[in-house]
């Protein structure tokens, strides 16, 4: 049986990937910051562990956790959006995003990657479009773009560390998705979106080492 983990599942994109990993008969690790969210991703089947990603301390625990596990494809997909606008950004808010977005990538994929490295597997990073520089035309959001252009930078890196042990690393734009962070007038359900996000990985292989991908595939400018 196949193993998921899954890191940042307690609603939308990361709800639906439990969900439908364990539809098709995976055997799925999840995370969320509360317990009851916890619970819930344990009645839907899943091995479930509080993590708080901003929290060295959590993070250190769940790798105790994972200790001597083999995963073969893991998603970190925790994030926040933080300010709207295109403004200065104060400091807390600065704080609470790049240490959601980026700094708890940079602590959670040296423990993850090692994990995969036995496998072969895969990891994901769930990014943005928004954090593209060669395609933006916009600047609303300015600081959950940074914090997304940071994220895929730390993805480059791991694909450069872990590619050379075998795992297949890659950055992906989820689409604009009908969850919390997207708005109910988003163009795409929390289903589509998961479940092209899961056929796109499941067909890559090395040759997309690195990548910056659409949920459908198409490759995205850095």
């Amino acid at each position: 049986m196949p193993t998921a983990l899954i890191l940042g599942a307690s609603r939308g994109i990361g709800h639906e990937m439990v969900r439908q990993y364990r539809a098709d008969g995976w055997r799925v690790i999840a995370t969320a910051r509360k317990q009851e969210d916890c619970d819930e991703l344990s009645r839907m089947g899943a091995t479930a562990h509080q993590l708080d990603v901003t929290s060295a301390d959590s993070i250190a625990a769940l790798g105790w956790r994972l200790d001597d596990e083999k995963i073969d494809v893991a998603w970190l997909v925790a994030g926040v959006y933080g300010p709207r606008g295109s403004g200065f950004p104060t400091g807390p808010e600065f704080d609470t995003v790049m240490r959601t977005n980026v700094l708890a990538a940079m602590r959670l994929i040296p423990i993850v990657g090692p994990l995969l490295a036995d496998t072969r597997g895969k990891l994901a990073v769930v990014s943005s479009k928004m954090g593209s520089i060669g395609a933006r035309n916009a600047t609303e959001g300015s600081l959950y773009r940074a914090s997304k252009a940071a994220l895929n930078s730390v993805l480059k890196d791991a694909s450069i560390t872990y590619g050379a042990q075998g795992v297949t690393c890659v950055s992906f734009h989820p689409g604009w998705v009908q969850t919390d962070m997207g708005g109910a007038g988003a163009s795409l359900t929390v289903e589509h979106s998961v479940r092209d996000l899961r056929a796109t990985l499941d067909k890559l292989d090395a040759s997309s080492n690195g990548a910056f991908l659409n949920h459908d595939g198409a490759p995205i400018p850095w």
